[in-house]
């Protein structure tokens, strides 16, 4: 009945303000972390991919030109469906746009929000994502969404957007390689 409807809306409504309340405690945490007391602990000495080159990995390299487009495309769509998109891209959170838009049913309601992680390439090709930005995308489930956009490089870019890209069939991708010597093989 009547009383039953309106009693799932409020349900419905108290859970969104509780998810709500619980986004932004997290955001709020994520702007105090800071480093504590430094030691130190070794050194690393990072190099180039040994495979870089190779047909698999050579297009995913970083393009700033083509991720400043992405970025683009990615921020006049939202802003099309009605977002105001703060872009947090150098602030390392896992995504690079926090978008919102307004409850149609009043500033009282809960706002939608999205964080969206940009991706963009040349052409079309294979979508790596760091392990922080797979974190988040577990962590944030529906309200974080990957935006791809291919064919940066054309006057013709494409997208594709996905809710929840954590639920998708990603592989993870490991490659460690290490020497080691006894010291008294050495001899």
């Amino acid at each position: 009945g009547l009383d039953g409807r309106i009693k799932m809306a409020e349900n419905r409504i108290d859970e969104l303000a509780n998810r709500r309340q619980k986004r932004l405690a997290e955001l709020a945490k994520q702007r105090q972390c800071m480093p504590g007391d430094l030691r130190h602990l070794g050194r690393a000495w990072v190099l180039p991919h040994p495979d870089r080159q190779s047909q698999q990995l050579a297009p995913m390299r970083q393009d700033q030109e083509v991720e400043r487009r992405a970025v683009e495309v990615a921020t006049r769509e939202l802003e099309k469906e009605g977002y105001v998109v703060e872009s947090v891209e150098s602030q390392n959170l896992g995504y690079d746009l926090k978008a919102s838009r307004p409850h149609p049913e009043g500033p009282d309601k809960a706002p939608s929000i999205r964080f969206v992680e940009v991706k963009g390439r040349a052409h079309k090709g294979a979508i790596a994502l760091t392990q922080n930005e797979y974190k988040t995308a577990q962590r944030l489930k529906k309200d974080y969404w990957l935006y791809i956009v291919f064919q940066c490089a054309t006057d013709n870019p494409s997208l594709e957007t996905y809710q929840d890209p954590a639920r998708l069939n990603w592989e993870p991708v490991t490659k460690v390689e290490h020497y080691r010597l006894k010291l008294d093989a050495a001899k």
